[in-house]
């Protein structure tokens, strides 16, 4: 198994045709023949055994949508998404949850009971690569506009351009385009032992790879060395880049490191950890198989999953 087949929302060689999005008459020509991927509030559309739940330009559940993302040719078929969070659920669909994670799930009264909205953390094993990407990108570039409704530089609101890759602002002539922030997760390694953490308010027994975001002005490398120390208080050497993740939660690169820790004692941060502890490969693998009494493992697909599964199986220097 490779870094690829562990991991979702990995790329899948999608043709993001970028060449079109300043062309609105071309992009129009599309919408015909494309299909769209609504999303609610975060949650796309999913179908029941299957996997996205696509459905054409003029459907009634697109009535209240924003303006959508052209997000490429799928094997030549257009695909957009389109954001219809202002539908209010009624009777017999689940309120949304708060919390860690939302299991709750949204059904449509004009779509078939076999269609619902579904919390994309839950569903994204379901999803092949190419549908892992689409659902990644719309997800997170939806998000963005609905958070960055107004000018950053005058206030002013601005619009959706460049088929959703852009905003603009006609009061100044700004120009806005998504955003990603970049987080360091990180493997640290002290001869047999792996370092984990768990932060306040997770799961009984979530445990996973220390991560954090890098700062501006900031290397990959320092960045590693910096949130280990912050969090932990162990130093940390030699650092490695080993895989990345697209993590649209909301909008996030977690960029994956190897990093080999000089000294073991821990003094946590009580602000970023409730708990931190070195774990034996061997016990790891107790973990992994879901046999440790106090230790859960990782959700798959997640890119923590694969760091860890790649060090167990050698396949990480």
């Amino acid at each position: 198994m490779g870094w690829a087949d562990d991991m979702a929302f990995g790329t899948s060689g999608l043709d993001r045709a970028a060449h079109l999005r300043g062309h609105p008459d071309r992009i129009a020509g599309l919408l015909p023949q494309a299909s769209m991927l609504p999303v609610w509030r975060g949650k796309p559309l999913m179908q029941d055994g299957a996997g996205l739940g696509w459905l054409h330009g003029g459907h009634p559940v697109l009535e209240m949508a924003g303006p959508p993302v052209f997000l490429g040719l799928d094997d030549g078929v257009p695909r957009f998404a389109a954001d219809i969070s202002d539908w209010a659920p009624g009777p017999g669909s689940d309120a949304p949850q708060s919390g860690f994670f939302d299991t709750s799930e949204q059904h449509h009264p004009d779509l078939p009971v076999t269609q619902r909205f579904c919390e994309l953390r839950g569903a994204m094993l379901r999803l092949s690569a190419r549908e892992g990407e689409l659902a990644a990108s719309a997800r997170a570039v939806l998000q963005w506009h609905g958070s960055h409704r107004f000018c950053s530089a005058c206030g002013a609101p601005s619009e959706s351009a460049q088929a959703g890759w852009q905003r603009r602002c006609a009061a100044c002539g700004t120009s806005h385009f998504p955003r990603t922030d970049p987080v360091v997760i990180m493997l640290i390694l002290r001869g047999n032992d792996l370092l984990l953490g768990r932060s306040p308010g997770w799961p009984a027994g979530m445990y996973s790879c220390l991560a954090g975001f890098v700062e501006p002005g900031e290397t990959i490398e320092a960045a590693v060395r910096r949130e280990v120390a912050e969090e932990t208080g162990v130093a940390v050497s030699t650092v490695r880049y080993v895989a990345s993740q697209p993590w649209p939660f909301p909008t996030s690169l977690m960029i994956g490191c190897r990093g080999q820790a000089v000294s073991g004692a821990i003094t946590i941060d009580p602000a970023e950890l409730e708990d931190a502890r070195w774990v034996s490969r061997e016990e790891m693998v107790t973990v992994m198989d879901g046999r440790h009494a106090e230790i859960k493992p990782t959700r798959r697909g997640a890119i923590a999953h694969a760091l860890i599964a790649e060090w167990l199986a050698d396949r990480v220097d």
